[in-house]
């Protein structure tokens, strides 16, 4: 083990997001995880303050970015990791099943520009694969369910889960988005509770848990093995696929969903400008009964 990773965590609020800074503090090589591109849905305006935050700690520390790193395409917040690749030159990564949701999605969005072999990424990663940030170990841990592509990166003693786990007392994340499964989910948890029990583990979402007044996104395997409200020892795999279903039934589709879908699975890209020079995003119209001969 080469030593331990520097890591500063960027919570934002309106989308819930955690993301991350990861360095190594013998070369200052680092990544960040899961960055925030700033949407403002109403107005249909884009910033990069949360980017720029991230950037701005980079400098300060002298970091020089290798990185920037996506455990799936997002469905409540707007990828900023091609603002990162601009101002830093750092590649791109994300699962290489990220494939299969392109495929699902194109025909939703009828985005004909779009490419369905993840070439819009600069790396698609293997189960199993391994890499360097500076001389840190990674490694990526397929884990879906939540989306069929998510992945772990699990960087010396941390692992990044993406949308997985979620804190010990809010529990897990949702399985109902197209491709995901609630089976496949409790399996991709289970083995990231295999890794021992002293890892640490980042959340990339925190909503406060009932009778919690703050957030919080940093537990262990230990914590989680013995407390995770949905997953604790002795919940079985059908337990949790019924709890899990019934949990989902009920949940309503996030605020930022077909915005986020549309451009994360370009890489954070937004569809091509059209004649007039403005970029637009898509919004499928779903009719019910009579409505549709309006």
């Amino acid at each position: 083990m080469s030593g331990q990773p520097i890591i500063r965590a960027f919570f934002d609020e309106p989308t819930n997001t955690v993301s991350y800074l990861v360095a190594d503090p013998a070369t200052k090589r680092a990544a960040v995880i899961d960055p925030v591109l700033d949407y403002d849905h109403n107005a249909g305006e884009v910033d990069t303050r949360s980017v720029e935050a991230i950037l701005r700690a980079a400098e300060e520390a002298g970091y020089t970015i290798v990185w920037t790193l996506e455990t799936h395409a997002h469905a409540d917040h707007l990828s900023g990791s091609p603002y990162i690749k601009a101002r830093t030159g750092a590649k791109i990564g994300i699962g290489e099943r990220i494939k299969e949701v392109q495929r699902i999605f194109r025909p939703v969005f009828n985005a004909t520009d779009l490419k369905t072999d993840g070439s819009d990424f600069d790396h698609l990663f293997r189960d199993g694969e391994r890499f360097k940030i500076g001389d840190l170990e990674a490694e990526v841990i397929y884990t879906p369910g939540h989306t069929p592509a998510d992945i772990t990166y699990k960087v010396e003693d941390a692992a990044f889960v993406g949308d997985t786990l979620f804190m010990p007392d809010y529990g897990t994340a949702r399985a109902d988005f197209p491709g995901g499964d609630a089976r496949q989910l409790y399996r991709s948890i289970k083995r990231l509770l295999q890794l021992p029990p002293e890892t640490r583990l980042f959340m990339c979402h925190d909503y406060k848990a009932p009778g919690r007044d703050k957030y919080a996104w940093e537990t262990t395997v230990a914590e989680q093995r013995a407390n995770n409200v949905h997953v604790r020892e002795g919940i079985t795999e059908d337990e949790f696929v019924a709890m899990r279903t019934a949990r989902d039934a009920k949940l309503s589709a996030p605020r930022l969903l077909l915005p986020s879908i549309q451009v994360n699975i370009r890489a954070g890209k937004f569809p091509p400008a059209e004649a007039n020079g403005v970029r637009y995003l898509t919004i499928p119209v779903k009719f019910k009964n009579s409505v549709a001969e309006i």
